[in-house]
């Protein structure tokens, strides 16, 4: 059975493991308390692009000596930002873990060699590039721009050409310092080793870390109703995005939006499925939640012909108002239980599927929670839950954007 441990290193680093002897390998990732919400306009993607150049030496391993040592020891390894953290992550065999823990606790502290940045800024640019041609990404960056205005939320993880055309290896620098401390930073360790090797490579490898932290504003958003059509005339079909508020991350509530979505907006068997996606109005008709540490949304993605956008905004409007008004079935609720506790235990049976949530949780709420801990909370989520949900957090179209052939829906 799988063991929580956790310490705090004198320089504030927080070190948690859920170790296991019945698995075959071992996941640990450094966990960031800064991302794209943590910039400011003139440094946006400062975040992101210093995730790049984590790969591109220290002073003791090369860019080379990084790549190399990470493939002899047949690692999976990456680095990956959000709005709120950037996390680094490796995956190995247990007898591996001292050699990659002590190269993936380096890069966190890259060189910032002025050559490297500068080679770097244009693999961020073409970055940037690549996912403007991407019209489902750029429905998504301009409705989290749109619901979140005025908000840190609002700002993309990527930047934008301006931002990064115009930033300094000094402002990453300046960046890094604040943000790069022990106090900020979350170590997690799941699978197959023991709780003193954990303890050991932290002190070797992260105690002479600057220690404090990176306090953060915390403000609940006040998106106002809004909708953009933008046009690219390539795109074969519309990307439509909305989002609606929904439980912050604090929020107890938090679990039965998880839930909700899946009844209305799964990629299966839910209201949106068997009403647009299986008679073939839209290609895809979801509903996600995503939760935040001072606010949360309700993602509705409808990715149809631009002639059925508006027909079918109508029916997802219509299933919506249905909803909050009706609220759910407890069939439904079993069949959505069902279906996250069966994706819960899947991805916890490995440990580099733990490790998100693992260090995840313990990142923004000093919690920790085991797979039984939340397939408990599951079951636990009563209809009466659920109604309180909807009453608070009715489903909503408040921020909409498309990006295809239409001028107007």
């Amino acid at each position: 059975m799988p063991q929580f441990h956790h310490a705090s290193l004198e320089n504030g680093l927080q070190v948690i493991a859920e170790l296991d002897t019945t698995v075959q390998s071992v996941a640990f990732g450094f966990f960031v308390r800064a991302g794209s919400r943590d910039e400011t306009d003139e440094v946006s993607g400062v975040s992101h692009f210093l995730e790049h150049m984590a790969f591109k030496g220290t002073e003791k391993f090369s860019a080379e000596d990084v790549n190399r040592v990470f493939d002899e020891v047949g690692a999976q390894y990456n680095a990956a930002t959000g709005e709120e953290s950037t996390m680094f992550y490796s995956a190995i065999l247990p007898e591996y873990l001292p050699q990659t823990f002590e190269l993936q606790s380096s890069v966190l502290f890259p060189s910032l060699r002025e050559t490297d940045f500068d080679m770097e800024k244009q693999v961020i640019l073409e970055e940037i590039g690549m996912y403007d041609d991407q019209p489902s990404f750029v429905a998504y960056e301009h409705s989290m721009r749109r619901f979140f205005a005025g908000h840190p939320l609002g700002r993309s993880v990527l930047g934008t050409r301006e931002s990064v055309g115009g930033l300094t290896s000094a402002q990453m620098r300046d960046y890094h310092t604040a943000n790069y401390r022990a106090g900020n930073i979350t170590l997690a360790v799941a699978g197959r080793t023991d709780w003193q090797t954990v303890l050991e490579l932290a002190r070797q490898h992260c105690s002479h870390w600057p220690a404090g932290d990176s306090p953060r504003t915390k403000r609940p958003p006040q998106p106002v109703a809004s909708r953009e059509w933008i046009v690219k005339d390539s795109v074969q079909l519309e990307q439509v995005m909305e989002l609606a508020a929904a439980p912050n991350g604090a929020d107890p509530l938090r679990y039965a939006a998880e839930l909700l979505t899946v009844i209305v907006g799964d990629d299966s068997s839910s209201r949106l499925y068997w009403d647009l996606v299986d008679p073939g109005h839209a290609e895809v008709a979801e509903i996600s939640y995503n939760d935040y540490e001072d606010a949360g949304t309700y993602l509705t993605y409808l990715s149809c012909e631009a002639e059925l956008v508006r027909e079918n905004r109508e029916r997802i409007r219509a299933i919506y108002e249905t909803l909050n008004r009706d609220g759910i079935t407890a069939d439904e609720l079993e069949l959505a239980r069902n279906k996250v506790s069966t994706r819960i235990v899947l991805r916890g049976e490995r440990p580099m599927g733990r490790l998100s949530s693992l260090g995840g949780n313990w990142l923004t709420r000093r919690e920790y929670r085991s797979v039984a801990d939340d397939l408990a909370i599951l079951r636990g989520i009563t209809l009466d839950d659920m109604h309180r949900l909807i009453e608070q957090w009715p489903l909503g179209q408040t921020a909409t954007v498309g990006v295809g052939s239409l001028t107007e829906e």
